[in-house]
Formats: structure tokens, sequence, C-alpha cells
């Protein structure tokens, strides 16, 4: 087991072992005996270990074993090999932890995720993805109005909802994964708010629409998918009342003003105006073109809308620390923090007061 942490906080690091062996002092030899279990390092190569991958001693003797079951990464991921396994090592690293703390946690503190009652059981058409969206929608509560943090919403409905520093976002948009029983969606910590809105509404519908896509629809689950994204996002009600029925062109400062508004970017409200007959193709055409132009098909004009933050995770802790359900040690180290920032953390100390949006 403690040759298997110190392989994955490794790949996690981004480090190889001859890297790793430099920075602890030891043999790459040596390395290689200790995630194969042929050597036990000592008590100074422990912490010096713990010191170069940046994790705390502790981590290393966790008894919680995590493993990433049904894993799909975004159809258009390209992660070089050595960066994908630091994306999954971190994976595995976030989901360890919440689990950890599952273990301490009543069991009404902590749920599954479960496809809401009223999606379509079997989904033919843009029409039926269309009412599927708004069958989660109204199962959540959520009414007709812009999904302020989207990332609470799907936490608070049993996703596990992971960032990971490691994913480039001109490479990697996210995941899908089991771990042990959860639903677990990871997509990168440095996108665009708009994009991260988009990839973590396209993975709900892939959990959605699964075994539901009938026909043409069965044959591009992506595009299906894509639908799903821009329809939770903005219900075709809402794109119509912003929009009108029929238009022969959009303005793009039109579409930037609602992107601000809903969390969508231009681009995918171009795409809903597009989906609901509110444009025709070739008009869908010469607007993409114009964002080729003026290079906003690759970033589009600042301010970018602000990415989210998972919460629920560091909440669950402080209540958990509240309610002497873990100590101090304990709740720092499934912060991944040191004590000494835990301490300063729960007083409030400048710079660990909640961010708001």
């Amino acid at each position: 087991m403690l040759g298997t942490r110190i392989k994955q906080a490794r790949e996690a690091a981004g480090l190889n072992q001859r890297e790793l062996a430099a920075a602890c002092g030891v043999s790459a030899m040596a390395i290689s005996k200790y995630e194969r279990g042929l050597l036990v390092p000592s008590s100074k190569v422990l912490m010096r270990l713990a010191e170069a991958l940046g994790v705390r001693v502790e981590y290393f003797f966790r008894t919680q074993q995590v493993a990433l079951d049904k894993l799909e990464f975004r159809k258009h991921a390209r992660l070089p090999a050595k960066q994908e396994k630091r994306v999954l090592a971190d994976a595995l690293e976030q989901m360890e932890r919440w689990l950890a703390l599952e273990d301490v946690l009543p069991n009404e503190w902590s749920w599954s995720f479960r496809v809401p009652k009223g999606v379509p059981a079997a989904i033919e058409s843009g029409e039926d993805i269309e009412r599927a969206a708004s069958a989660v929608r109204k199962a959540w509560g959520l009414g007709t109005e812009p999904i302020v943090d989207l990332i609470e919403v799907l936490e608070e409905h049993g996703l596990k909802v992971l960032l990971s520093e490691y994913a480039q976002a001109s490479d990697f948009d996210g995941l899908a994964a089991e771990a042990n029983g959860h639903t677990v969606v990871l997509v990168g910590a440095n996108m665009p708010g708009d994009r991260q809105r988009f990839t973590i509404a396209h993975e709900l519908g892939h959990l959605v629409l699964a075994g539901r896509l009938k026909g043409e629809l069965a044959k591009d689950e992506e595009r299906a998918c894509h639908r799903f994204a821009g329809a939770f996002l903005v219900p075709a009600e809402e794109v119509r009342k912003a929009l009108g029925k029929s238009r022969s062109w959009i303005e793009p400062r039109e579409l930037y003003l609602l992107k601000q508004q809903w969390g969508l970017s231009m681009g995918g409200w171009s795409y809903r105006a597009s989906d609901l007959g509110i444009i025709n193709r070739s008009t869908l055409g010469r607007f993409w073109g114009l964002m080729r132009k003026h290079g906003w098909k690759e970033r589009e004009p600042d301010p970018q809308y602000p990415p989210e933050s998972p919460q629920r995770f560091e909440r669950l802790i402080y209540r958990a620390l509240a309610e002497e359900l873990i100590g101090e040690s304990r709740a720092a180290e499934l912060l991944g923090i040191p004590a000494s920032e835990l301490a300063r953390k729960r007083n409030l100390e400048a710079d660990y007061g909640v961010d708001h949006q």
C-alpha cells in the first residue's frame, strides 16, 4: 500500500522516478523498489518524499482505496500520457479525501446521484432532449432562472465535482467516472467559467441520457449531450424571451451580455438559437465566421465569466470539526494543508475568507 501511495503522489506531482530520487537524495532504483514494495523508506526519507511531492506524511498511510471505473474523457481531450496520469492521480487523491471524510459523517449528510424521475425513457429527437433537461430542472426545483452556482447544485444532488490544476484548458475539458459507487466529474481549474459550466452540464447530460438515446441520436452521444448542456443552462422558453422567435442576425454584444447573465458562452448561445430554429444554419455560419475573424472562437472577449469552485467538501469538514467528529489534525490532513494554515482559516484571517463571485 505504501508503494502505491508513493507512485500515486509521484504521478500527481508530474515527476519521473529519477526526478523524485534527485529531490530526495536517494537513487532512482530505491524509488522503484519503494513503489514495488521491495524496500521500505526510512522515516527521514519519507519526510523528504512528502516534501518533494507536496503531501503530508500521513498521506502515505491512508487505508482508503479508491478506483476510478467507467472512466470517460471528453471526446476532444488530447492530454499527453504523462499529464493524463497526473490528472488521474489527482482525481484519485481528491476522491480518497472525500471518501475518508464520508466515512465519519452521518449517512444523512451525504447521498449518491440518481437520475431524476420524469426524464423520458426514450429520447429520439432534439425536442426530447429539451424535455429531459426541463425534467431535471423541475425535479431539482430550479425553475427557468439562471443557475447561479452550477457546481453547488450538482453537489447538492449527489455528484462529486472536482477541479484539477493539472488539466490545461487548451488540452482538456473534463472527465466523468465512478469511484467506489460515487459519480465523479472532473474539470480543469483554470478554464473560463462559461466553458467550465458547459463542460459540467455536458457531463451531466451523459449521466441523464445514458441508455435513453434512440435512433440517430444514439449514433452521436456527444452532440446530444451538447444539446442537453445548452438546454439545461438556458431553457428554450428563456432563449425565445431573450432573442425572439425568428432572427436574421444576432449582434455579438447581445450574446456577450446574455453570457454574463446566464453563464453560457456566446458560441453556446448561437447554437441555442440555431437548435431552436431562431436563426438558420446560414446565419449560424456567418456568425461563426465573425467569431473566427476576431479570434473569439479560441477566447471570447474579456472580461471572462468567472469560474466556480466546489465548496461542499470544505464546508462538511468544518461541520465535522464543529461537531467533534474529527480533530484538527485530521481536518488539516483531509484539506491537504498544514495545521498552521487550518488555524488561520478557522480564524478567518486575511485571504482565508469566503470568495464572493
